[in-house]
């Protein structure tokens, strides 16, 4: 990438000390702070420390309290298969790729193997621990962001991580046990591997950079959307870096006079090793992404047709992408503007800083990452919340520029910035503990994340179950499931070996059925007075599962 200047303050003493300074692949020395910034370091240790421990526990805390969304319950099925049987059969109807399942497999293998037997029955598996691996993800990226605090800035990083940490999506989504944490690490993974490579010159970064692209393809089918957009906005920021060469402070060090100057390429070749070198760490990087893509997606050898099957997804996906969860093209802008405002205005005007004032690569790189990926995702019919996360990324790092931006306009005072923070992290962070902690169940359009989502009935009803297996055969209690919505029940009764989903009225003689609020008819048809309704405390006696879908729970009389 090209290196245009550096977001260091413009003032002359930072100048004379620009003028002496070698390129960072030219000196083996730790590298420490941003050169020409006048923040000292232990400002940057106590703010990461203090941003990673807010990330931490907005994620973390009472990570159960959140009913499973139905694709949590489908994703936890696929997980405790895996875990049950040592197996999972990758599935292009599926269409979301194995990471998910096989990384969240770890906690569960830990716990067998340290307790054994007492461990046969639940295998580890508890909400809090599947959750948790999307919650370190999160916080991994978190972590990334960091990585990246020599090309963006002090201020900019510590400001991005900051958005990032307390984002209204970042949390809630951190907090579901689906793809998209681990697809947006993966995603900034290759960012920042490809900046090192190039910062350090070290071609060794080839191999994180090919890794991450690995396992972004082996997360999701849209993988492809969101590495077309890097290269794109790679190969604009390129272009657009040619027109205001002047603003670079990277100076290559003077040819002899008998030698030809060498192109620019060529300069950065010799510099990582020359060509031998480069070449030798591309192929190695490119047979390791490969192992590593052929692995997952054939479940590590035991299913070699799944390698087939994860080039199949792209048919099923562009299908689906025609016609299910549709909404017009302006619906992402939509949802940022309602539940990611100060990132999205913030990112704005960093977008437009870094156009008109390009003086830094990365931030003119990450504004069309944003925009661009916005713009490919609202060209498709298909349109769901949780993709929002793959915008709020970019978004985060261009809002941080904007911030640094300012503070150097300020000529360094705080005033302006912590004013501007301050604002800016007061809504995130009401907009966070509310949708979070408060309304995460809640469907008025103004929770856009919380979405056909699972109520809170629904952990009555699953207690009420419990409550009365204690009474009857504890985990070997029969029940018959016939209403034909249920998700995510399946995670919630794993542990009852004798549950049957018809998803249609069938004869039972099970102690407990679970029946739709419009089967009360045909129950009474069936079973006459064999069964009576566990009454809840909603009218009716039912037990919502989501908006618009009520279910009723039924105990054998004795």
């Amino acid at each position: 990438m090209e290196k245009l200047a550096s977001t260091n303050s413009t003032k002359s003493g930072s100048s004379k000390k620009a003028r002496g300074k070698t390129h960072p692949a030219e000196s083996d020395e730790p590298q420490r702070g941003v050169p020409g910034e006048n923040i000292p370091e232990r400002v940057w240790q106590f703010g990461v420390i203090g941003i990673v421990l807010i990330a931490a526990i907005l994620r973390l805390y009472d990570l159960d309290l959140v009913p499973l969304h139905h694709d949590e319950g489908v994703n936890g099925n696929f997980l405790v298969r895996l875990v049950r049987e040592g197996m999972y059969r990758y599935d292009p109807e599926n269409y979301h790729g194995p990471t998910l399942y096989y990384f969240s497999a770890v906690i569960p293998w830990i716990t067998k193997l340290l307790f054994g037997s007492a461990a046969r029955d639940h295998y580890g598996l508890t909400t809090f621990t599947i959750r948790l691996i999307p919650v370190l993800f999160g916080l991994g990226t978190i972590g990334l962001i960091f990585l990246l605090r020599r090309k963006l800035g002090t201020v900019a990083t510590l400001a991005a991580a900051l958005m990032l940490a307390i984002s209204p999506g970042a949390v809630y989504l951190s907090r579901y046990f689906i793809h998209e944490s681990l697809f947006v690490f993966f995603t900034l993974g290759i960012v920042v591997a490809c900046v090192w490579f190039y910062e350090k010159r070290n071609p060794a970064y080839l191999m994180p950079a090919g890794a991450s692209t690995a396992l972004l393809l082996a997360t999701k089918e849209t993988a492809m959307i969101s590495v077309g957009v890097l290269i794109i906005a790679l190969a604009l920021t390129l272009l657009y870096a040619r027109f205001h060469r002047k603003t670079s402070v990277y100076v290559p060090p003077k040819r002899s006079k008998s030698r030809p100057q060498a192109s620019r390429l060529r300069q950065i070749i010799d510099e990582m090793g020359g060509t031998s070198a480069v070449t030798g760490k591309l192929i190695v990087a490119l047979i390791f992404s490969l192992a590593l893509y052929l692995l997952f997606y054939s479940s590590f050898s035991r299913n070699p047709n799944g390698i087939w099957d994860s080039l199949q997804t792209f048919a099923v996906w562009t299908k689906t992408g025609k016609t299910a969860h549709v909404h017009p093209p302006y619906m992402y802008v939509v949802w940022l503007g309602r539940q990611e405002g100060p990132i999205l205005f913030l990112a704005a005007i960093g977008a437009v800083i870094a156009g008109l004032k390009p003086k830094n690569s990365l931030a003119l790189f990450c504004a069309l990452w944003a925009f661009g990926l916005i713009a490919a995702y609202s060209l498709i019919p298909y349109k769901t919340p949780w993709l929002v996360l793959n915008f709020i990324i970019p978004l985060a790092l261009i809002a941080g520029y904007a911030i640094q931006a300012i503070y150097e306009m300020d000529r360094g005072q705080l005033r302006l910035v912590s004013t501007i923070l301050l604002v800016a992290v007061g809504v995130a962070m009401f907009q966070t503990i509310d949708l979070n902690f408060v309304n995460y169940d809640n469907d008025n359009p103004k929770y856009v994340y919380v979405y056909a989502h699972t109520t809170r009935p629904t952990l009555d009803l699953v207690n009420e179950i419990e409550k009365i297996a204690k009474q009857e055969s504890g985990d070997l209690t029969g029940i018959t499931i016939v209403s034909p919505d249920y998700w995510p029940l399946p995670w919630y009764l794993r542990n009852f070996s004798r549950t049957g989903y018809f998803g249609r009225m069938a004869p039972s003689a099970e102690p407990l059925i679970i029946a739709n609020e419009n089967q009360k008819a045909e129950m009474e048809a069936n079973f006459g007075g064999l069964y009576e309704q566990v009454q809840s405390t909603a009218p009716g006696g039912s037990f919502e599962l989501r908006p618009g879908v009520k279910l009723v729970l039924y105990r054998r009389r004795t």
